[in-house]
C-alpha cells in the first residue's frame, strides 16, 4: 500500500494537499518525508513514540491540552482551559477573572476547580478482538451495545488496577477499531497563575475565532502527587510531580514560514460523516443550535445583569456556550460556499458503484450501505422531536435523576453497573457536585428553564413527553406567566438548590427517594421508568447503528485501500499531531492581507478602556514605554503577540504546544478563524489557518508587566 493519504469522506479521497491531517504519533513515520521537507530538524522517529520526548510531556486536561514545562510539574494550558478553576476561586471580594492571580509561593497555589484533572498517557493499546469478540458480533441492536459496553468495563477495570490511573476505551471509524489509553490521573491540581482577564480574554467574544487577535491566552497549573510520587487528593503534605518528559523554550526566534508542529487532544472532527448526516448538520441541526444557545445566552445576561457574584457563577457557563455559539454560525456561514454536501454525495457513489460492481462485494458491503442511512435518518428524528426537552429540564431535576440513579445502581455489582456510576466514577461525582455549587445561580435557572418550558409547551401534544409533563405538574399550550409561576413552585419545593440538600442524598437507599417529598426527587422517581424506557430505545437504535456505520467505514477503508490509499480516523480527543509552517493569508475573510504576526501595537490600537477591550493598566505602561525586554523583535519594531499557523487543529487541541522544528515550545494553540472552521468536515488547505500565542509574548507579559520571575526561572527561560 502506497504512504498514508488524508482522505475526507469526499470518498475519492484525492491526495493530501498542503498539511492536512490529525496524525496519530503511530502513523508519522509514514509521512517523515513530508515533516523533513517542511523543515523538522529532528529525527521523525522520535515524534511517533507517544511516552517520549517531546510527547510525552504532553498532557490532557479532559476537554483541552497542556504540557509541563518544569521538572516541578508546572502545566502551561490556554487561560480559557483554566477558566473554570479561576472562576471557581473568584468571588467579588477577590475577582481573580478580573483581576488575574499569581501565587508568591508553592503554598499560595490554589486548588484547582473539583474534579480537574492532569492526564498523562502511559500506555496505549489496540483492543478491537477483544471488544468486538466473535460472540458480540453475532449480537443485534440493544444486546450489542450491551455487550460491548460490558467488554471495555471488563478491559478497563483490568487496566485500572494499576492504582493511580485512569483508562478508557475510544473508538475509531465510526466504532469499527478500538484502543485503550491507560493514562496517570494526577487529582491534586493547582492554580499557579492566571493574567488579568485584559490579558488572558482580551478580545471577548468580538475577536473570538477572528483574526487579527490580540490575546494573552495563557494560564499556569502545577501537578501535585503524594509524598509517595503516586497520585493522590489534594494535601498540604502533597509534592509537585516530576514529569519524564520537559518542553524546552525555544532556543531561536520564530519568523513567518518557519517549521511549526503541534501535538494535542483534538476533541471530534467529522471528515468522515456520510452526506445524509452532513446534510442533517447543517440544514437542521446547527441552525436549530444556534437559535437556541442565542437564546439561553440573552436570558443570562438579562438574569445575572448587575449581580457580579451571579455573574461569577455564570461566567463558565457563558464562555462555553459562548464559545459553541460563535463556531457554529461561523460552520454555517463558510458551508453554503464550501460545496461540501455535493463532494460527499459524489464520493459516496463512488464508494456504492465499486461495491456493486462485484458480488463478492456486495454480499459483504452491501448490508450495511443499504442500512445506515435509513437507521441515521431514524435516530434524527428522534432528536428533533425531543430537541427542546434537554433545555426546558431544570437542572435540578437531572440532579435528582443523577442522584435516584445513582442509589438504583449501587444495589448491583460493580461490573454490572452503568458507566458513570461504578467505584472509579465516585470522586469525579462528588467532584462535580462540588463544582456546581459555584456555577449554579437559582434565579438565573428558574429564567432560562421557563423560557425553554413555554416554547416546548407550545408544541403539538403528540410531540409532547407525557410523563415529563406529568411529574412536573406541566401541560400543553401554558402561557409564559403560568410556566413562570410553576417553576418558582418547583424550586421552591425542593432542597437541591443547596449544596447541602444535594450531598444528603449521597448514599441514600432507592427507598429513601421513593419516601421523598422533595418535589425534585419525587420528579425523578417517577420519571425513572420512562427515562428507562428511552434509554432501551436508544441503545436498540445505536447497536443497529453502531454495526451498518462500522461495516460502512470498513468498506470505505477497502475502497481507498483498492486504490492505494489508507483512511485516516477523525479526531477523537486521543493524542494527535499536525504539522505545518508560520504563514498569513491573502487575502483574509475581510480582503485585506492578514500577517502572520500581531504586535503590542495591536493591543493599544484596540483597548477602551471597558469591557472587552479592557488591557491593564500597568501593560498599558510598559508598551508606551517601549519596554519590550529581550523579546522584542526588530523587523516587528514591537513584541509579537499571536501568530498564524497552517496547522490542522479543532476544539480540544487549545492549549496545545506549538514546536518548532526542534521541538522547542514557540507558543500555545488557542484557536482557528472563522472561516477556517468549516475544516472540520472538509479540509481546505487554502483557508485553514489556527491561531497561536506567541510565547515571547507570553514571557514579556509574566516578566514586565506581572513580574513572575519566580516562574519564569523555574521554565529556564528568564
Amino acid at each position: 500500500m502506497k504512504r498514508l493519504v488524508w482522505a475526507t469522506l469526499a470518498m475519492g479521497a484525492v491526495a493530501a494537499q498542503a498539511h492536512e491531517g490529525m496524525w496519530m504519533p503511530q502513523q508519522l513515520p509514514q509521512v517523515a518525508k513530508d515533516l523533513k521537507a517542511a523543515g523538522l530538524a529532528i529525527d521523525p522517529a522520535r515524534l511517533s513514540q507517544p511516552i517520549g520526548y517531546p510527547m510525552g510531556a504532553v498532557v490532557s486536561l479532559g476537554g483541552c491540552t497542556a504540557s509541563f514545562v518544569s521538572p516541578q510539574g508546572l502545566v502551561v494550558t490556554n487561560h480559557h482551559c483554566a477558566y473554570g478553576s479561576i472562576q471557581f476561586n473568584s468571588t467579588p471580594e477577590r475577582d481573580l477573572l478580573k483581576n488575574g492571580f499569581l501565587a508568591p509561593t508553592f503554598k499560595d497555589e490554589l486548588p484547582a476547580a473539583p474534579g480537574s484533572r492532569v492526564l498523562v498517557t502511559v500506555a496505549l493499546t489496540d483492543v478491537t478482538n477483544r471488544i468486538i469478540d466473535a460472540k458480540t458480533a453475532a449480537l443485534k441492536g440493544k444486546a450489542r451495545v450491551d455487550a460491548i459496553e460490558k467488554n471495555e468495563k471488563a478491559l478497563v477495570a483490568e487496566c485500572e488496577k494499576d492504582v493511580g490511573h485512569r483508562c478508557n476505551v475510544y473508538a475509531f471509524y465510526g466504532s469499527l477499531q478500538f484502543q485503550l489509553i491507560k493514562q496517570l490521573e494526577i487529582r491534586d491540581v493547582r492554580l499557579v497563575h492566571a493574567p488579568a482577564q485584559g490579558v488572558g480574554l482580551f478580545g471577548g467574544d468580538t475577536d473570538n475565532w477572528m483574526w487579527p487577535r490580540h490575546t494573552g491566552d495563557y494560564s499556569f497549573y502545577r501537578a501535585y502527587v503524594g509524598p509517595d510520587g503516586k497520585p493522590a487528593d489534594f494535601s498540604p503534605d502533597n509534592k509537585p510531580y516530576q514529569p519524564q518528559h520537559v518542553l524546552k523554550m525555544a532556543s531561536s526566534p520564530l519568523n513567518e514560514r518557519d517549521f511549526v508542529m503541534v501535538a494535542g487532544y483534538p476533541g471530534r472532527t467529522n471528515r468522515l460523516r456520510l452526506p445524509s448526516e452532513v446534510d442533517y448538520a447543517f440544514n437542521w441541526e446547527m441552525p436549530t443550535r444556534v437559535k437556541a444557545m442565542g437564546e439561553q445566552l440573552a436570558t443570562i445576561r438579562e438574569a445575572t445583569a448587575g449581580r457580579r457574584d451571579a455573574e461569577i457563577k455564570l461566567a463558565n457557563t457563558v464562555a462555553g456556550v459562548g464559545n459553541y455559539y460563535k463556531n457554529y454560525q461561523g460552520q454555517l456561514a463558510s458551508y453554503a460556499d464550501a460545496g461540501i454536501l455535493p463532494h460527499k454525495q459524489a464520493a459516496y457513489a463512488d464508494l456504492k458503484a465499486w461495491v456493486n460492481a462485484d458480488a463478492k462485494r456486495r454480499e459483504q458491503y452491501g448490508p450495511s450501505l443499504a442500512e445506515v442511512d435509513r437507521l441515521l435518518a431514524e435516530r434524527q428524528a428522534i432528536t428533533r422531536r425531543e430537541f427542546l426537552l434537554p433545555y426546558a429540564t431544570p437542572s435540578l431535576l437531572n440532579q435528582a435523576r443523577d442522584l435516584y440513579e445513582q442509589a438504583l445502581q449501587s444495589q448491583k455489582p460493580d461490573a454490572e453497573r452503568k458507566s458513570g456510576y461504578q467505584d472509579r466514577d465516585q470522586l469525579r461525582r462528588r467532584q462535580a457536585m462540588d463544582a456546581a455549587e459555584r456555577r449554579f445561580d437559582a434565579v438565573t435557572d428558574k429564567k432560562v428553564v421557563s423560557h425553554f418550558l413555554v416554547q416546548y409547551l407550545a408544541q403539538p401534544a403528540d410531540q409532547l413527553n407525557a410523563a415529563f409533563l406529568s411529574a412536573l405538574g406541566l401541560r400543553q399550550g401554558m402561557d409564559a406567566a403560568a410556566v413562570t409561576a410553576r417553576v418558582d413552585e418547583l424550586y421552591a419545593g425542593s432542597q437541591l438548590a443547596n449544596a447541602g440538600g444535594r450531598q444528603a442524598w449521597l448514599g441514600r437507599t432507592p427507598a429513601d427517594f421513593a419516601a421523598s417529598t422533595d418535589v425534585m426527587v419525587k420528579a425523578a422517581v417517577a420519571l425513572h421508568a420512562d427515562d428507562e424506557a428511552r434509554e432501551n430505545r436508544d441503545k436498540e437504535l445505536a447497536g443497529q447503528i453502531q454495526e451498518a456505520y462500522a461495516g460502512t467505514m470498513r468498506a470505505l477503508i477497502a475502497f481507498e485501500g483498492s486504490r492505494g490509499r489508507a483512511v485516516y480516523p477523525d479526531a477523537n480527543s486521543t493524542l494527535r499531531v499536525s504539522f505545518g509552517q508560520v504563514l498569513g493569508r491573502n487575502p483574509g475573510t475581510d480582503g485585506t492581507t492578514w500577517t502572520a504576526f500581531t504586535t503590542l501595537r495591536g493591543i493599544v490600537a484596540k483597548h477602551t478602556g471597558t469591557g472587552e477591550f479592557n488591557a491593564p493598566a500597568e501593560q498599558l505602561a510598559a508598551i508606551k514605554a517601549r519596554n519590550f525586554d529581550k523579546y522584542g523583535v526588530k523587523a516587528l519594531d514591537s513584541v509579537p503577540v499571536n501568530f498564524l499557523a497552517t496547522l490542522d487543529t479543532t476544539g480540544g487541541n487549545s492549549g496545545s504546544p506549538v514546536l518548532n522544528s526542534k521541538g522547542e515550545l514557540v507558543g500555545l494553540l488557542f484557536d482557528g478563524t472563522l472561516d477556517a472552521l468549516i475544516s472540520d468536515w472538509e479540509f481546505n488547505d487554502k483557508t485553514t489557518r489556527s491561531i497561536c500565542l506567541d510565547a515571547r509574548y507570553m514571557l514579556w507579559q509574566m516578566k514586565v508587566v506581572d513580574k513572575a520571575d519566580r516562574l519564569l526561572k523555574e521554565m529556564n527561560a528568564l
